[in-house]
């Protein structure tokens, strides 16, 4: 399975964990300009933006850890984009990080970071 793919199988997992935990999947790989952010989902009254890493390995560090300060920046412009074109600006909003370990494997592991971040 190449990297794309493993991508999009992690993305499908996520959703997939997101919905059994009563989150309302509202956009998935919504672009604006050249960012994009994985999946846009209600949940309590907020609106929450959700990017996903997948791994096999650990070898590079937690998948989490690969979210720098300007994917923040590309993340939070997507997020006003999704909001300004849904007349929706002034929602609550959360950022969270769904990494996804092994989505292929009988040890496949999903952690949810709720509030991962916050505007910067």
């Amino acid at each position: 399975m190449n990297k794309v793919d493993l991508g999009k199988l992690g993305e499908e997992r996520a959703v997939a964990f997101l919905e059994t935990k009563d989150f309302y999947v509202l956009d998935r790989n919504y672009r604006f300009m050249r960012a994009e952010v994985d999946i846009v989902a209600a949940s309590n009254r907020e609106i929450v933006f959700v990017e996903v890493k997948t791994r096999r390995t650990k070898s590079y560090g937690e998948p989490e850890d690969s979210i720098d300060d300007n994917k923040k920046r590309q993340l939070f412009k997507v997020a006003e984009a999704w909001l300004h074109e849904r007349k929706m600006e002034g929602s609550p909003v959360r950022f969270d990080v769904i990494s996804v370990m092994n989505p292929d494997s009988s040890k496949e592991q999903i952690y949810h970071l709720e509030g991962a971040f916050w505007y910067i």
